[in-house]
């Protein structure tokens, strides 16, 4: 029985020399058409993040803010006194400029206070309380709506 060489030693035939000029452009294409499918997704995805940062905490001050009010029967002068009160553990950061001491804060009407007698007004309230907040951050959103009217 003869042996088998290991190398070939025949040319390879027309058909099994490798990829030809068509297949690889075609492979080209459906990598570029994938690439460009994916990248436009992927380059708003921490800005995206950080907006869905925002709505949470902006909703977690505003429901904070209400059951401040809930309990206590007005709103608080400063977002330091829902820490103090042990609503919240820390005033949350502004995800946007990257601060806790952005944030724009909406107090009472100071004239429904004026209308109102002194006996109503709680001892431990002195000025008009913090009824909503927004952010701070200058700029728009993805969708095209203003950060500090959020």
């Amino acid at each position: 029985m003869p042996r088998r060489p290991i190398l070939r030693l025949i040319p390879p035939r027309r058909g099994e020399r490798g990829f030809t000029l068509i297949e690889l452009i075609v492979a080209v294409a459906i990598i570029g058409i994938i690439a460009g499918i994916l990248v436009p997704n992927l380059i708003n995805r921490p800005k995206r993040a950080k907006e869905a940062v925002l709505k949470h905490n902006l909703a977690t001050l505003r429901d904070v803010l209400d059951q401040f009010y809930g309990d206590k029967g007005h709103y608080p002068e400063t977002l330091e006194a829902l820490v103090e009160q042990g609503y919240l553990r820390t005033i949350p950061l502004d995800p946007i400029t990257g601060s806790r001491e952005t944030w724009q804060l909406v107090y009472e009407d100071e004239e429904s206070e004026e209308g109102a007698a002194e006996t109503d007004k709680p001892e431990d309230s002195a000025g008009p309380g913090i009824i909503d907040v927004h952010s701070g951050a200058t700029g728009n959103s993805l969708d095209g709506t203003p950060y500090n009217e959020w």
